[in-house]
């Protein structure tokens, strides 16, 4: 059994309910009409030609199309981490840092689903490996964005303790060990706080399209749980990655506190 295509009155009748919900912004002064306008629009605009985009990406029987959508997405990745860091490191490491990071978290999950679970014939078949590094690499983009935030930030309200620390002779890495244990918390926070709450306090979005296209509830469950498992763990190597490659860049081979390579807020 698979759920029946949704007509466009159907799609009308649930975009009523912006069309509702804009209407009372409008009436109560809320300020957010124009905003819940346009969000949705841009939505139903990037949706469909995503749809289109993957109908014609699904017909091709060659691994370099697939190859190729990966690799924008790693850069578009790239491009995100780096630019939501309050603080920032200088020159191209801005970006390289957080997307390498996040480029080979993404990747390693991906293989080891791709190869063990999932086994798609072939291994470059569209429809599943572009859809599952884009699942992965949302959560790892953010986990990687998230602890470069954090880490940054400490990094420069806590200058005096840290060259304290390395001055009375504590190694790189333990100088930065509280630094990096709350910049990976703050990355892995999102992914735990999901993974608690399902099944409880949510139904997650994969497990509830499979339940309504048809999918028997059990076995929906243990493919939503299988894409928890990758995402937490993906998310965890981004945030830890992340943070050690941060260690790196503020500090020289002579051990020193370099926050010259950062950019000023």
């Amino acid at each position: 059994m698979t759920a029946p295509p949704l007509s466009l009155l159907e799609l009308a009748l649930a975009a009523a309910l912006i069309a509702i919900s804009a209407g009372l912004s409008l009436w109560l002064s809320l300020g957010l009409a124009a905003q819940l306008v346009v969000a949705a629009t841009r939505a139903a605009a990037q949706l469909v030609l995503v749809g289109l985009f993957l109908r014609a990406l699904f017909s091709s029987s060659s691994p370099v199309p697939t190859l190729a959508v990966i690799a924008v997405m790693f850069v578009a990745a790239a491009l995100e981490v780096g630019a939501r860091q309050e603080r920032k490191l200088r020159g191209a490491w801005q970006y390289l840092g957080g997307g390498s990071v996040v480029a080979v978290a993404t990747l390693g999950v991906a293989v080891l689903a791709l190869s063990t679970a999932l086994r798609p014939d072939p291994w470059y078949a569209p429809r599943h490996t572009i859809l599952l590094v884009g699942f992965i690499l949302g959560t790892t983009m953010n986990a990687a964005s998230l602890a470069l935030n954090a880490f940054f930030s400490s990094v420069a309200r806590e200058r005096a303790a840290i060259e304290a620390r390395l001055a009375l002779g504590a190694e790189r890495y333990e100088a930065f060990h509280d630094l990096v244990r709350r910049a990976v918390r703050a990355g892995a926070i999102p992914i735990l706080n999901q993974m608690a709450a399902a099944g409880v306090i949510t139904l997650p979005g994969i497990m509830t399209g499979q339940v309504l296209a048809g999918v028997d509830p059990v076995a929906a469950a243990k493919m939503q749980l299988l894409l928890l498992f990758l995402l937490g763990g993906g998310g965890f190597l981004a945030a830890l990655g992340a943070a050690y490659v941060a260690v790196g860049r503020v500090t020289d081979a002579r051990v020193r506190l370099r926050l010259d390579r950062l950019r000023p807020p």
